[in-house]
């Protein structure tokens, strides 16, 4: 498994670019309105916190890292290119502007689209800021000639995972790290669309994530980050246990390890998906362990096409009911609506179908430069 190592204590700006003689922030800008559980539920023990800055930008805090999704800093009016002769216009400003960002440790990027990694990112990035994104998106940012060139650049593919590594000099047992792992994704509908688009390469590949927050034992390496004691078997384990547990063949053996699911939180991010069969397999492989909490995208983003009037690109409203019935998170974030005049869905529509379907105790709504509190256990 692929590992990348963040120390927290050294603090550079995100980008290459800012002001002389202007200090960056240490923080981010206090948020407009912080929100947490809609149950209450870990009330008090919260310990990570998301900030919404708009389109389908985040940032996460924990454990001293912030791991920031989908860059996005244009403002009202700036123009995003969303394909051959497509731009969208942005009607929205960013929570924070990109140059008054504090120290940012890693990039999730879902793809390369510039309504996610806009013209003022790519141009004032840092190029040492490790992304972790598509290896479509990681060949396009390494293939800039020495000087514009991304050097820490991480690619997964679906199902990939990798790890990202706190250092902590606390001298504990226990070291904060994130698993990260590559989810399915399609901007484009199957069928005939999908294969034209294969070849003509108009709408970048996507990916979701999955990201899991928790703690490896020091120097025991992968294996430790659930958190819990594992047992090692040698005969078959019953179907009824397997679905309970983790299998991770060990090193140099035919044997293979199963123990508890991970104690660890895990945010399940859609990224710009439609309703696919692929996502199917994500309640298959993770069956038995909790979404803590999803990140989805919406806006119903709808483009022109030389076939047909209209295509949509993102879930609309509709479809992202489907895609809350189908993962069953315990909260739902919806993220990626009304920023640009090409999100035809806007949010109003997606809170009528969680009402209708009874679902409001399982929905935080984040304005940008809202903050939603929870608790890593």
């Amino acid at each position: 498994m692929k590992h990348l190592s963040i120390d927290p204590s050294k603090t550079e700006a995100p980008t290459r670019d800012h002001p002389h003689g202007q200090q960056h922030p240490e923080s981010l800008p206090e948020a407009k309105e912080i929100k947490a559980h809609p149950t209450g539920a870990g009330a008090g023990g919260e310990n990570a916190s998301l900030f919404f800055v708009g389109t389908a930008t985040t940032i996460l805090e924990w454990e001293g890292i912030r791991l920031m999704t989908d860059p996005n800093f244009l403002h009202a009016g700036d123009h995003a290119h969303l394909g051959p002769g497509v731009t969208a216009t942005r009607v929205t400003n960013p929570a924070v502007d990109l140059h008054d960002l504090p120290r940012i440790d890693v990039v999730l990027l879902s793809h390369y689209h510039a309504d996610h990694f806009d013209q003022k990112v790519e141009e004032s990035l840092r190029r040492t800021l490790p992304i972790i994104t598509t290896p479509h998106a990681k060949g396009c940012l390494q293939s800039k000639g020495p000087e514009e060139s991304f050097s820490e650049v991480f690619d997964l593919d679906f199902f990939d995972s990798m790890m990202v590594d706190v250092v902590k000099s606390d001298g504990g047992d226990k070291a904060p790290a994130i698993k990260i792992t590559g989810m399915p994704g399609k901007h484009v509908p199957p069928g005939v669309l999908s294969i034209a688009n294969d070849l003509l390469k108009a709408v970048p590949p996507t990916n979701g994530w999955m990201v899991e927050l928790g703690y490896t034992k020091r120097g025991q390496g992968d294996a430790s980050f659930e958190n819990g004691y594992r047992w090692v078997y040698n005969f078959p384990i019953p179907l009824s246990l397997k679905r309970h547990c983790t299998k991770i063949k060990a090193p140099g053996s035919k044997l293979f390890e199963y123990g508890p699911l991970a104690n660890s939180t895990s945010i399940y991010i859609s990224g710009d998906t439609l309703m696919i069969p692929e996502l199917k397999e994500i309640p298959q492989r993770y069956a038995g362990q909790n979404i803590d909490l999803m990140l989805i995208h919406l806006g119903g983003t709808t483009i022109p096409s030389p076939s047909i009037p209209l295509l949509m690109v993102t879930m609309d409203a509709k479809q992202g009911i489907e895609l809350v019935r189908l993962i069953n998170p315990d909260v739902t974030i919806p993220i990626h609506y009304d920023d640009y005049d090409a999100f035809l869905s806007p949010l109003s529509d997606f809170k009528k179908e969680i009402e209708a379907a009874g679902l409001t105790e399982k929905v935080v709504y984040l304005d940008r430069k809202d903050q939603y509190k929870f608790s890593v256990k």
